[in-house]
């Protein structure tokens, strides 16, 4: 029995149920009453898609399925959709965009499942748009590209409304502007294009209104604040509605508008810009400003350069107060320091809470205390005030044990801070070590306090800038190991001990400690005998070492025997020496003072001047004057007196700072010449200026180096032509 042969559907019979389908859909789309469709129902239409596409050729109706899908999304789109979109106005055109939006992606996804074989075989072997390509293109060729445009102003209008404070249908808006971007069909050209590109001039053209309103209104901080604001909420709009790309170039074009253009007027508002929201310190302010402008390219840089301007007045007000408050050349270092310190701490922490440690603002403090850090004061150098001011706290730390260490280590951190500001920290170190010394050599010093402050200079500035202080510490920890081992051998009997004589040596080594000026003072018997028995104790330690006896340093507590009441007297050696030459006379001439004690005529003018005319007369000084010449005579004052069992004899200090500069000066010389050396060594040829440079860079860490001088060392290598081929 044969198989009757089935006939071929024809193209319209395939078309009628095929658009009785669609109308269905349409009807359901559109709200109407119709209901919906079965399971039975979709797979009818699949199959007459199927059969239409699986028929032999000629017979094949694919392409023509495939023209008839396009066809009734173009038709529904020009006849249905866009008439009924153009017909609304304002936002009841969005809203239809939005309804006819939502039914075209319906439509798309039910006739894609009516013809879902074409996408399967046909669509991918001719390599044509898909199903869902071809309804979202017709969309966008009959729908959108007649209507994006009084869209895109419906929409801009809007977003102004909101600006101004009313109410929009965010959702609304978002729905349209996905039409946008998907209109580009995976590029964001039509968006760009059609929407965002003018949506970005208006905005630009409303914040320009505004600023220029704002500007002439507000003051900074008002101003400030109403432009975070406007930054918070258009930041929110892209997050409510606006496509992500859009946010860098909306929060630039607002920025532009509001910051940057207007920057000058704003920070330099004469009674609420920068300077002045600096002097009322106004934290919350300055921080808003940060946060404003550090987000735009070079923001920061006019408040960090209104910061460093107000931070140097400051400093240089302190400066001008410590000049006119400095009396007799006389400057109150500690005061100056201290407000110093104060003044660091207070924008430090302006620069850490307010300005978020950036380095712009780390930047424009330490240029600003390093124009006024730099300055002298009644002569004398920043260097030399700050060593002066170390020297006074540890004395008084030395002194008072009841002082806060915590307090004390906080200070020296200051110090430390300061000390990087200032441009020669050699003379620092040469005047400190000065001081130092001192401390050390009479009892004046904290060890833990001069170890800690030894610590954070190396860490900061190297080892070679403090191996010699570090050097005395250590010197003075042996000198007590020494003096100890010294009244051992005494208790021993190996060596005499003077009779009624305490007798303590520090033994020094002579790098690490300043160079004095030595005498061959004539010392009394007593000291005499004193110094030998120490003698011969240190000759059994070594043999290979040469005691110098430096007596400028020494320390004497003698018993005066005064008429009245006997009164320890601490003096310097030189003054024990002159006081004790009475001992065997009741008077004495200079001039046999003079030869008698072997003292330069300086020293001994000081010396008989701080025993006959200062406060404590001890001598009687004829003729009777204020100053001392060498024709004066001395005699004992047995009938002196005082309140006090124990006095202190001042000697009237040596002004050393000639000296100390000098040093530093022939340092700074050898030190020029190494960095030259160490720079040829490498380089082995450079011409003059780099070479010159690159010392200067070297050695700027320690000291701002002389151009000339470094010139002048550069010609007298090449007069010795240790440079070898130029330079």
């Amino acid at each position: 029995m044969s198989r009757q042969k089935v006939k071929p559907m024809t193209m319209d019979q395939g078309f009628e149920l095929i658009d009785a389908a669609v109308t269905k859909l349409k009807r359901i789309l559109e709200g109407k009453p119709e209901p919906a469709f079965g399971s039975h129902e979709y797979i009818e239409n699949y199959t007459i898609v199927y059969n239409m596409c699986t028929q032999k050729p000629p017979d094949d109706l694919s392409q023509q399925l495939y023209d008839k899908y396009g066809g009734i999304f173009e038709d529904y789109d020009k006849h249905t959709m866009l008439p009924s979109i153009m017909e609304k106005h304002d936002e009841y055109m969005l809203r239809e965009l939005s309804r006819m939006w939502d039914i075209n992606k319906i439509m798309v996804r039910w006739l894609s499942h009516f013809f879902f074989y074409l996408d399967r075989y046909f669509i991918t072997r001719r390599s044509l748009p898909s199903l869902t390509e071809v309804g979202m293109t017709c969309f966008r060729d009959h729908v959108y590209n007649n209507v994006h445009f009084n869209v895109k102003q419906v929409i801009i209008a809007l977003i102004h409304k909101e600006r101004e404070g009313q109410q929009v249908d965010s959702a609304l808006l978002k729905n349209i502007l996905d039409l946008f971007v998907q209109s580009g069909k995976g590029s964001m050209e039509r968006y760009e294009d059609d929407f965002e590109k003018f949506f970005l001039q208006e905005t630009a053209s409303y914040y320009s209104r505004r600023s220029s309103s704002w500007i002439l209104e507000d003051s900074c901080p008002e101003y400030m604040i109403k432009s975070e604001e406007s930054l918070k909420k258009e930041k929110e709009r892209v997050t409510h509605y606006l496509h992500s790309t859009t946010e860098p170039k909306l929060v630039e074009v607002v920025q532009t508008r509001l910051l940057v253009l207007v920057a000058k007027q704003l920070l330099e508002k004469e009674s609420s810009g920068c300077s002045a929201l600096l002097r009322d310190d106004k934290i919350d302010d300055l921080s808003r400003m940060y946060r404003l402008y550090h987000e735009i390219p070079k923001g920061l840089e006019p408040v960090a350069k209104a910061f460093r301007l107000h931070v140097t007045s400051e400093g240089n007000g302190l400066i001008k107060q410590a000049e006119d408050a400095a009396t007799s050349g006389s400057v109150e270092e500690q005061v100056l320091v201290r407000k110093i310190i104060d003044l660091h701490d207070k924008y430090m922490a302006y620069v850490t809470d307010c300005f978020q440690n950036h380095t712009l603002f780390h930047k424009a403090l330490k240029e600003a205390f390093e124009i006024f850090c730099n300055k002298k004061v009644a002569g004398s150098s920043s260097a030399e005030l700050l060593a002066t001011f170390c020297d006074n706290l540890f004395k008084k730390a030395g002194n008072d044990k009841s002082n806060d260490d915590s307090t004390i280590e906080s200070t020296i951190d200051n110090v430390v801070k300061l000390l990087d500001y200032i441009s020669d920290k050699d003379l620092f170190a040469e005047f400190y070590r000065k001081k130092q010394a001192r401390r050390l050599l009479f009892g004046k010093f904290n060890d833990e306090h001069e170890r800690s402050i030894l610590t954070k200079l190396k860490g900061q500035f190297g080892g070679q800038f403090t191996s010699k202080m570090e050097g005395m510490v250590t010197d003075m920890q042996l000198a007590k190991d020494q003096q100890t081992g010294f009244e051992e051998h005494i208790k021993n009997g190996n060596t005499g001990k003077p009779k009624g004589v305490d007798f303590t040596v520090n033994v020094l080594t002579t790098g690490f400690w300043p160079s004095y000026k030595t005498s061959d003072l004539n010392l009394p018997l007593e000291m005499v005998n004193c110094i030998e028995s120490f003698k011969a104790y240190y000759e059994t330690k070594t043999k290979h070492r040469r005691l110098m006896w430096i007596y400028s340093l020494g320390i004497c507590h003698l018993n005066g025997r005064f008429d009245p009441k006997p009164i320890e007297l601490i003096v310097s050696t030189y003054q024990a020496a002159v006081l004790c030459a009475f001992n065997n006379t009741e008077r004495l001439t200079y001039q046999e003072l003079f030869e008698q004690l072997n003292l330069s005529h300086e020293d001994l003018v000081r010396v008989l001047h701080s025993l006959s005319c200062a406060k404590y007369k001890f001598l009687k000084k004829e003729p009777a004057s204020k100053t001392i010449s060498k024709t004066d005579s001395f005699e004992f004052n047995s009938k002196f007196t005082d309140k006090m069992r124990r006095i202190k004899v001042p000697l009237p200090p040596v002004d050393d700072r000639k000296k100390v500069v000098e040093d530093v000066d022939k340092d700074r010389r050898y030190a020029i010449d190494a960095s030259l050396v160490r720079i040829m060594k490498s380089r082995k040829v450079l011409p003059h200026q780099q070479l010159v440079s690159e010392c200067v860079e070297q050695l700027s860490r320690m000291f701002k180096p002389d151009i000339k001088m470094i010139k002048k060392r550069i010609e007298g290598f090449d007069q010795q032509r240790l440079l070898g081929e130029g330079y």
